[in-house]
Formats: C-alpha cells, sequence, structure tokens
C-alpha cells in the first residue's frame, strides 16, 4: 500500500511539473547593445524621419514549445531619443511632443501572446498584445513578433531573440502635442532584441 501511494505521488508530481510550462526567463541585452528601439515618421508628408530610444531595459520569458506562454517586460528612458541632429532631439524632447520631463519613462508589458504561424523564411511568427503607456497614456497595441532563434554564444551563456512591428497614432497618447498634419501622426516601430538566459 505504501509502495502504491509513493508511487502515485510520484506520478503526480511528474505531471504537474511537466504541466507547468516551462518558460526560461531572459534578460534583454542591453549592455551588449543587441537590442533596439527605432521609429519612424514623416515629417510633413515630404520625407521620413527615423530615429532610436539608446536606453531602455527589460526581460522576457519564453518556452519555443509553448510560445503563448511567453511574456516581456520593458521600459524605455524618453530622453534618450535619438535622430542624428541635436536641435531636433532637443524639440522631441520637448513639451511639444514627448515632453520628456514629465514623462521619463515609457512601458510596454503584454497581455497575451498569439502565435500565428510561420514567416516566409520560416520562423515563428506571433501577434504580441500589450498595454503600451507613453506620455501618461495606457493604450493596448498588438505587436507583429518573429522569433528569429536561440541557442549558446560563445561567452558560455544562452540566447534568444526576436524583431517585431507595430504602429501607434501619436495623438492617441498626447492629444495636445504639435500638430503637423495628419500624415505626421502614425508612427511607425521595429523592436529587435536579444536576450541572455538568466542562470
Amino acid at each position: 500500500m505504501l509502495k502504491k501511494t509513493l508511487a502515485a505521488l510520484a506520478i503526480g508530481s511528474a505531471l504537474f511539473t511537466a504541466g507547468q510550462a516551462m518558460a526560461a526567463d531572459y534578460k534583454i541585452d542591453k549592455e551588449g547593445q543587441h537590442a533596439f528601439v527605432d521609429f519612424k515618421i514623416s515629417h510633413l508628408g515630404y520625407s521620413f524621419i527615423t530615429g532610436t530610444f539608446k536606453d531602455f531595459d527589460g526581460s522576457f520569458s519564453f518556452d519555443a514549445a509553448k510560445p503563448e506562454d511567453s511574456k516581456i517586460d520593458v521600459t524605455l528612458k524618453t530622453a534618450s531619443v535619438f535622430t542624428n541632429h541635436a536641435e531636433r532631439d532637443k524639440h522631441i524632447s520637448s513639451k511639444d511632443f514627448l515632453d520628456v520631463a514629465a514623462f521619463p519613462e515609457a512601458t510596454f508589458k503584454s497581455t497575451s501572446v498569439k502565435p500565428t504561424g510561420k514567416s516566409a523564411d520560416g520562423k515563428t511568427t506571433a501577434d504580441v498584445t500589450g498595454d503600451l503607456t507613453l506620455h501618461g497614456v495606457t493604450k493596448p497595441v498588438v505587436i507583429k513578433a518573429t522569433f528569429l532563434g536561440e541557442g549558446k554564444d560563445p561567452w558560455g551563456g544562452y540566447r534568444a531573440g526576436f524583431e517585431g512591428t507595430t504602429s501607434i497614432n501619436r495623438k492617441d497618447f498626447a492629444p495636445k502635442s504639435m500638430d503637423l498634419g495628419p500624415q505626421s501622426d502614425t508612427v511607425e516601430l521595429y523592436f529587435t532584441f536579444e536576450g541572455v538566459k538568466a542562470k
């Protein structure tokens, strides 16, 4: 009887462990700068301004076998905006746009991950839905994400990498920001990053 009880407990424990998604935790590789948050926006309908945010940090959990259990959390310093033009960066940081003095951080926290199949080159894709907080306003956004790959690195670590795109209307987050016409309201965002697996 005792042996049967112990066997049942062992089997139950094994099933319980297997039932829990063994998603690994990763730290976004900011130190090695294998991570980028870039943007593109029309300038008056005549050209495009592209830029990046230099300072951000975050983490994610991921299991390739159960991507729907993945999560990501990113915090970005808005004052780190860079468009390769100092005066423009100063203007974007002002109250006309980002107002970095009042809103020094932007955040993204995922709420769900929905696998969507494969890309043309066979990589796993997913819709990552989450809450974006920008200019003190929080709204849901959907990022079209692609899992780029995972494996060991030359320094004894283990990495996983992704890219994603989405677009937002800046007036949804800062309705009183400077009006440059409707063609300049849509901001295209591009993300790519590697995460280093926690040891």
